[in-house]
């Protein structure tokens, strides 16, 4: 079989339309190749072999108007074609006749510019996973070879068939012509113009375009420079997408070594966006001209960039991970969850033998704080994808008491998750406070108690005021100085805030009462939680599958020296910053207001004195690290914060104490649920064992998300040992449901 090369004798003259755009949009709109036209040049003897004309049926026959009246071709006369495969093994086969008649072996395509090629075979043939062969790999762009030979000439990009045959003196005469025999007939005349003996440049072609066979993965330094003309942004991306989807999408365009840098929210999840650096401005120039091309199912947004953004996302200036990503084309695997005692070989152990890890031990890196606790995030080299493959497979697996999730991950991400984990928390960076202002040693309850709530997607202009009118009559219910609102990295409200409850009841009750409830212009989500799960947060700590763990610093560096740190209670930082500021604080609040607000919990109104709910000079104020704290998308979790169905929400408003499952029997958990799972799809699930929809219950994460798990009360014991002897293991959906009786 004969091969392209780039240093060949000979040419194969290729022009192609699709069912949409032509010229300069040419594959912009995803519409499907329709025409290919070619004939072979030997550039010695200036011979030419057959001129061939081939009709690809599209999956979609429908045409475009401009396309219809350009090329004349009709959906009936594309429905006998044959498809793109067959139409490339007849071409494969017919170039190679022509080759050999020529006497010639090898050849390399050239076309009328780059978007044949990078804009509509490649990313088409991506699509309908065809392989391509080596010679669409490489081809030279007749527009920049033309422009070469004569210097004079328009810009390459004002460059078209007509003005480059106009230039040369050859005579076009569409009318007499097919559509497309004309370009490629053109397209040789202008290319014998400029050989040897004809040329006095004696132009030759010897440096063609080239398409990278494959993305390359490596590191990036914050050190750098990264041209912003060859940066894009992505938007709208699946969350499971790696690096490797994002090069598929972009296939045809080459993009840098290390080009892929996937976005983490504040939360340290994938946010839907990547940026996508490409070795110059012209392949950046194409990449933005897939906006709104799909990936599966979803429209992606293509946007430019800058390098400074693309540093931000994918520099790193650790030699740990410098070292770690130096082993070029590696596939790197993320696993979460590890035992905060696991070694390296432990974790090879775990992934065993059919997925070795490269250079052993030294292609591990383990995560860890900046005081060298770890977190339990690892990453993972492999050389190869089935390597890789076979390392997903092991996804939920147990190591040592833990099960362990594991996912496809960047060098980018690597970077962004060493930097999050080792930076120091932000506070020189808040501005400095309008009034000085050291607290007063309040403290915060700690306990397992749940008398808290949580205010998730407060207005950024709410204040004390808004929080206690939104709240209504559970004002009354608000513990002294039991407000507390969040910051975020650079000082300003985070949108949540958590407040301290009289009693659980009372949090219960708000969090069912209040939860989605609008303020001003935004619905509110509200949760109960633990005053000791409050203060963790509150102080940077996270919450994760073995319940509680501190910040990323040092705790006791949070306090003031003037302070002790108690085990019982945390004392209110003062580097949170303080501030006297109109959007969080009341000018003045009346002592008629105060007492009317206060008079729902008190029997005399007129003698109480006024209710205060945050300190007299300032609010409390907490700087949130747990930004710092990155994980893979959608991790599950095992803390739940319960939603009571409706029968027992209306029993604890009639009651003064009630518990949380008022119904007897047993209690068996759910885990591994669908996220989308609901009551409907439990009680199906759970079919033939009498339950009903109030012995349900679904866990919610901290961040008000389904958690994957529920807890279900049977009847009797008996009857939860049989469901769970009988259910355990049992699919929902694609999930495998595990249960366990508590």
């Amino acid at each position: 079989m004969t091969a392209a090369s780039p240093h060949s004798d000979s040419l194969v003259v290729l022009f192609g339309a699709t069912a949409g755009a032509y010229g300069a949009k040419l594959g912009s709109d995803e519409r499907e190749l329709i025409l290919l036209v070619w004939q072979v040049v030997d550039l010695h003897s200036k011979k030419v072999g057959t001129l061939h004309k081939c009709l690809v049926k599209a999956d979609n026959l429908e045409l475009s108007d401009e396309c219809g009246e350009v090329t004349g071709l009709t959906p009936e006369g594309l429905s006998k074609a044959e498809p793109l495969d067959r139409v490339l093994q007849q071409f494969s086969q017919l170039v190679s006749s022509d080759l050999k008649a020529l006497g010639r072996n090898t050849y390399t395509f050239c076309t009328d510019g780059q978007l044949l090629i990078r804009q509509v075979l490649h990313p088409e043939a991506s699509k309908k996973n065809l392989l391509l062969s080596d010679c669409f790999y490489s081809f030279y762009d007749l527009r920049k070879e033309f422009h070469d030979c004569y210097p004079n000439v328009a810009p390459v990009k004002d460059q078209t068939i007509q003005s480059m045959a106009e230039y040369i003196g050859f005579r076009i005469n569409e009318a007499e012509e097919d559509f497309g025999v004309w370009q490629v007939k053109a397209m040789v005349a202008i290319i014998f113009s400029m050989l040897p003996d004809t040329c006095v440049a004696d132009h030759r072609f010897t440096v063609p375009e080239t398409v990278k066979y494959k993305y390359e993965t490596g590191p990036c330094s914050k050190s750098e420079a990264v041209d912003s003309e060859t940066v894009i942004r992505a938007r709208g991306l699946p969350w499971q997408s790696s690096d490797q989807d994002i090069a598929r999408f972009f296939k045809g365009l080459n993009i840098a070594k290390g080009g892929v840098a996937l976005c983490l929210n504040a939360q340290g999840r994938r946010n839907g966006e990547a940026l996508v650096r490409f070795v110059n401005s012209e392949q950046r120039d194409l990449a933005l001209e897939r906006h709104k091309h799909h990936m599966g199912s979803r429209y992606i947004e293509v946007y430019k960039a800058t390098g400074e953004e693309f540093l931000k996302i994918a520099g790193g200036t650790s030699n740990e991970v410098a070292q770690f990503l130096s082993k070029e084309n590696q596939v790197i695997i993320r696993m979460r969850g590890l035992p905060f005692t696991a070694t390296p070989e432990d974790v090879l152990g775990f992934l065993g033998p059919e997925c070795p890890v490269t250079g052993g031990k030294e292609g591990l890196l383990f995560v860890k704080y900046p005081d060298g606790r770890p977190t339990g995030d690892a990453f993972v080299l492999f050389a190869c994808e089935e390597y890789a493959q076979n390392a997903l497979k092991k996804h939920k697996e147990i190591l040592g008491k833990r099960y362990i999730e594991l996912f496809r991950s960047t060098a980018a991400e690597v970077q962004q998750v060493l930097n999050r984990y080792m930076s120091t928390p932000l506070i020189p960076t808040l501005p400095t406070p309008i009034i000085p202002v050291m607290p007063p040693p309040y403290t915060i309850a700690a306990g397992s108690v749940r008398d808290c709530v949580r205010l998730r997607g407060l207005p950024y202009t709410a204040g004390i005021d808004d929080i206690l009118e939104f709240m209504g009559d559970a004002t009354a219910d608000i513990k002294p100085h039991g407000v507390h609102m969040v910051l975020n990295q650079q000082g300003r409200p985070s949108g949540d805030a958590f407040i301290q409850m009289k009693s659980s009841d009372r949090a219960f009750l708000v969090a069912q009462k209040c939860h989605k409830k609008m303020m001003k212009d935004r619905y509110v989500e509200v949760f109960q939680c633990s005053g000791e799960e409050m203060n963790f947060v509150l102080m940077g700590g996270t919450l994760n599958r073995s319940g509680l763990s501190p910040p990323p610093c040092k705790l006791p560096c949070l306090s003031p020296p003037a302070y002790a740190f108690q085990t019982a209670a945390a004392v209110i930082p003062t580097e949170a910053a303080l501030y006297q500021s109109q959007a969080l604080l009341p000018q003045t609040r009346s002592q008629q207001a105060s007492a009317a607000v206060a008079a729902a919990a008190a029997a005399a109104a007129a003698a109480s004195p006024a209710v205060t709910y945050y300190p007299t000079q300032a609010a409390q104020l907490y700087m949130n690290y747990t930004a710092y704290y990155p994980s893979p998308p959608v991790s599950p979790t095992t803390v739940g914060y319960i939603t009571a169905p409706q029968a027992a929400v209306a029993a604890a408003a009639s009651a003064t104490h009630t518990p949380m499952l008022p119904q007897p029997g047993a209690l068996v958990r759910m885990q591994g649920l669908p996220y989308n799972a609901g009551m409907k799809e439990i009680l199906s699930f759970f079919q033939g064992y009498q339950l009903h929809g109030d012995s349900i219950l679904l866990l919610y994460n901290f961040s008000g998300q389904p958690s994957g798990e529920a807890l279900v009360t049977f009847p009797s014991l008996d009857s939860a040992k049989k469901a769970v002897a009988e259910r355990s293991g049992c699919h929902l959906g694609r999930h495998c449901v595990e249960l366990c009786l508590i």
